[in-house]
C-alpha cells in the first residue's frame, strides 16, 4: 500500500508539479540575458534615452517653428480649396436645377402629346365604330329591301 501511494505521488508530481521544468526555463532565461547579452539591453536603452533627449531639446523647437510658419499657409490654402469646392457645388446645383426644370417640361410635353394621341385614337376608333354601324345599317336596309322584294315577287 505504501508503495502504491508512493507511485501515485510520483505520477501526481510528474503530471502536476511543473517546478523542475520552470526552474530549467528560468535558469536558461537568466543565462541568456546575463551571460550572452550582457549589458547590450541597458546600453540600447541609454542610447534611446539620449536620442529622445536630443530630439526633445533641439528638434521640438524646430518643429514648433516650422509649424508656426507652415500651418497658417496650409490653413489659407485649405480655405481656398474649400471655397472653390463650394463654388463648384453651387454651379452643379444650379445646372442640376436647370436640367431638372427642362426634364419636367419635357415630361409635361410628352404627357400632353400622349394625351393628344390617346384622344386622337379614341376619336378615330369612334369614327370607325360609327362608320361600321352606318354600313351595318345600310346592309340591313339593303337585305330587308331585298327580302321584301323577294317576298313580293313570290306572291
Amino acid at each position: 500500500m505504501t508503495e502504491l501511494s508512493r507511485e501515485i505521488g510520483e505520477i501526481w508530481s510528474r503530471l502536476f508539479d511543473h517546478r523542475p521544468f520552470l526552474n530549467g526555463e528560468i535558469k536558461f532565461m537568466l543565462k541568456e540575458f546575463e551571460e550572452k547579452r550582457g549589458d547590450r539591453e541597458v546600453e540600447n536603452l541609454f542610447s534611446i534615452l539620449e536620442k529622445l533627449t536630443d530630439i526633445k531639446d533641439s528638434q521640438a523647437d524646430k518643429i514648433r517653428k516650422s509649424g508656426e510658419t507652415g500651418l497658417p499657409i496650409l490653413k489659407e490654402k485649405l480655405e481656398q480649396a474649400l471655397q472653390l469646392s463650394d463654388e463648384v457645388e453651387k454651379d452643379y446645383q444650379e445646372k442640376h436645377k436647370v436640367i431638372e426644370v427642362k426634364r419636367q417640361q419635357l415630361r409635361e410635353k410628352r404627357q400632353k402629346e400622349w394625351d393628344q394621341f390617346i384622344d386622337d385614337m379614341n376619336f378615330k376608333c369612334q369614327r370607325i365604330d360609327n362608320t361600321f354601324e352606318e354600313k351595318e345599317e345600310e346592309l340591313r336596309d339593303l337585305y330587308a329591301d331585298l327580302n321584301h322584294k323577294l317576298n313580293i315577287t313570290d306572291k
